[in-house]
């Protein structure tokens, strides 16, 4: 099995794969009848259950009331370890003190490429809510794009992707790979207020960034690895997968699978590593994928 020359190379795109859906038709209101029938079967439920009640309690007003111990609301623990001691300057200005912590971190080139970049704080906010939320993040991360675009090959009547296409991401990988876990705690709870005031400009002023946070890190963990070859079938410009398994999972988590197993293996140990060190529960993240 070779190479072959008149394989198709999918041109360049912003999420490196592109899917043709068609968007679900709205179902039709019920008819009026129908309607009716609920507003009627709710009423009863609501005369029958008031009935009940009166049977059951009606007779004992007089008796002194229950006393019911109050139920105690276990409040989740705040992500992050102890923040380093410093003056965290506004969003806008914060860049030089997140290059200068975040290098205690990582070395990293990719992550130097990274924090290179403006508006650090702000690009890691919407990069986690869109992974929180199922959406591929390539289009924030432009930086760490690879240069060569995605390929794949022939086998039989087959398509599959080329092996090659995986080492496009072989210095992503390993840059996530030597992220310390718990220097990145550190360095997530000295920025928290920032980030924190990032996802509120998002429209997420209600919701904890905690909570978008270990949503990102579940999405990337339940994604599944996946033994070569994997099969693929033209769709549009790009390719999809043709296993309907793969192509029902989320934009991110396909995004992920096209980084090849080991190296999907690799960024999920780190990433697990890094949710331990923010202190999320272990029976909350899933398990490894063998």
């Amino acid at each position: 099995m070779g190479y072959s020359d008149s394989t198709p190379q999918e041109p360049p795109i912003p999420d490196d794969y592109e899917l043709a859906t068609a968007p679900a038709e709205a179902e039709p209101p019920p008819p009026p009848g129908r309607r009716t029938g609920l507003w009627i079967g709710a009423a009863a439920l609501i005369a029958a259950a008031a009935v009940a009640v009166y049977i059951v309690i009606g007779g004992r007003r007089s008796e002194e009331p229950v006393a019911t111990a109050p139920v105690a609301v276990e409040q989740p623990q705040a992500l992050g370890a102890a923040p380093a001691p410093v003056l965290v300057p506004p969003l806008d200005d914060s860049d030089a003190l997140v290059r200068e912590l975040a290098k205690a971190i990582s070395s990293h080139p990719m992550t130097a490429a990274w924090l290179a970049t403006d508006g650090l704080i702000r690009n890691f906010t919407v990069v986690t809510v869109n992974v929180a939320e199922g959406k591929t993040p390539s289009g924030d991360l432009r930086v760490l794009r690879p240069q060569s675009g995605f390929s794949v090959v022939e086998r039989g009547d087959e398509l599959i992707i080329d092996p090659r296409s995986y080492q496009r991401y072989d210095a992503l990988a390993a840059a996530i790979a030597a992220t310390d876990a718990a220097g990145s705690a550190r360095l997530y709870a000295t920025l928290k207020p920032r980030l924190e005031e990032a996802h509120a400009e998002l429209g997420f002023s209600s919701v904890p960034f905690d909570q978008t946070l270990e949503r990102a890190i579940v999405m990337v963990l339940e994604t599944p690895i996946v033994a070569d070859p994997i099969r693929v079938e033209p769709s549009g410009i790009g390719y999809a997968f043709a296993s309907a398994r793969l192509e029902d999972l989320a934009p991110a988590q396909k995004q992920l699978l096209r980084m090849g197993s080991r190296n999907v293996r690799a960024i999920q140990m780190s990433v697990r590593q890094i949710a331990l060190a923010l202190g999320i529960p272990a029976e909350r993240l899933p398990a490894p994928t063998s």
